[in-house]
């Protein structure tokens, strides 16, 4: 899928939950000729690897979150499975935390108390890959909102990328907080009691934002 169509579809996307984005220069989505803005680009994989999506929001001058997705599949076919994913995993957090559009259906929202302030919690899906349907850990939220409340977070948006992987070869945890890896948090979700399997992938993307009073 090549960028126009691509912005077409997070266009179109977006319009289903009544935001309305511009198309602006360099293939991006803005909103009201200001932040946040929103871009995806399709790398089709090479061989029989999968293809990549990336999507940036930018969120300031300084800000951005830089996700990607995989896309199983030739062509069209690869882009729309990472749309999916995307979708799934991320949208509707991204859409209720950045535009303010929330829909409980497809996301779970909480409040912590992290050092002197109060924030919201956006918490996106866990989404599996691989063996099929699995019982993801009720503790992996709660592991990661235990090691998150040691930290001192700036009074601004924050956002989390967690991700399991189960494989023949062994099981490795991750967590990316704000884009860069986070060695509590994959410490913390590798802990959890993660049901066994052959092979699958488990991901979970949380958005967090200072309460205002």
């Amino acid at each position: 899928m090549d960028s126009a169509a691509l912005q077409k579809y997070l266009l179109r996307l977006f319009e289903r939950h009544d935001v309305e984005l511009v198309p602006d220069e360099d293939d991006w989505l803005v909103t009201d000729d200001d932040f946040p803005a929103i871009r995806a680009i399709w790398h089709e994989g090479v061989g029989a690897e999968p293809g990549r999506l990336d999507v940036d929001v930018v969120l300031s001058e300084e800000r951005r979150i830089e996700e990607s997705f995989v896309g199983f599949g030739v062509g069209d076919i690869g882009s729309r499975d990472a749309l999916k994913t995307f979708e799934r995993l991320e949208f509707h957090v991204l859409l209720a935390a950045c535009w303010y559009v929330t829909d409980d259906r497809k996301m779970r929202i909480v409040a912590w108390d992290i050092g002197v302030r109060t924030w919201d919690v956006f918490i996106g899906p866990f989404i599996t890959r691989g063996d099929g349907e699995l019982a993801v850990p009720a503790e992996a939220i709660d592991a990661i909102e235990v090691v998150l409340k040691r930290e001192v977070l700036t009074p601004e948006l924050h956002w989390l990328r967690l991700t399991h992987r189960h494989a023949p070869e062994g099981a490795r945890c991750e967590v990316l907080l704000d884009n860069e890896p986070w060695t509590a948090g994959t410490v913390a979700l590798d802990a959890v009691a993660w049901p066994d399997g052959t092979d699958y992938s488990v991901s979970c993307f949380v958005l967090l934002d200072v309460r205002d009073y």
